[in-house]
């Protein structure tokens, strides 16, 4: 993985991650540029299929001051997920089987400076596992400052 621009924290809260995947996005215009410039949330994002096709909805991605008032995509708009045809289907399978959810982790640049999108299979928490979680990360925070302390 390369240059991260965006991290969906709130993913990991709300969901227990069991596979991720690797995806391209189709974007137009000067969102490549803006998303390099780190003007894109993940917060509220999720993916869907529709017609067999991987979508990425709900980002919002905000574009440049100097981008052609003529040409202005809406912030808000669907972006297409490129995935092979067998990644698609295990995810649709996964999704209407077993009632999953399928969630972006982060946004980054690979070594050909293309955009791609970490895609996740998660389950979503219930409110006793996200406390449990949030107890794990306590004791572990005191923990290392505990061999901090001695060291």
């Amino acid at each position: 993985m390369g240059e991260v621009v965006e991290r969906n924290k709130k993913a990991f809260y709300d969901f227990e991650i069991l596979e991720k995947f690797e995806a391209g996005i189709e974007l137009k215009g000067s969102e490549v540029k803006a998303i390099r410039l780190g003007r894109v949330n993940l917060k509220d994002s999720y993916v869907r299929i529709i017609k067999n096709e991987a979508f990425l909805l709900g980002a919002h991605v905000s574009y440049l001051d100097s981008t052609n008032p003529y040409f202005k995509p809406n912030e808000r708009r669907d972006r297409k997920l490129l995935l092979h045809r067998k990644q698609i289907d295990k995810l649709f399978g996964k999704v209407m089987q077993d009632g999953l959810s399928i969630v972006v982790l982060s946004l980054y640049f690979n070594n050909q400076n293309r955009l791609k999108a970490e895609v996740a299979l998660a389950k979503g928490k219930t409110l006793h596992d996200k406390r449990e979680t949030i107890k794990r990360k306590e004791a572990d925070r005191e923990a290392r400052a505990a061999i901090k302390k001695f060291i």
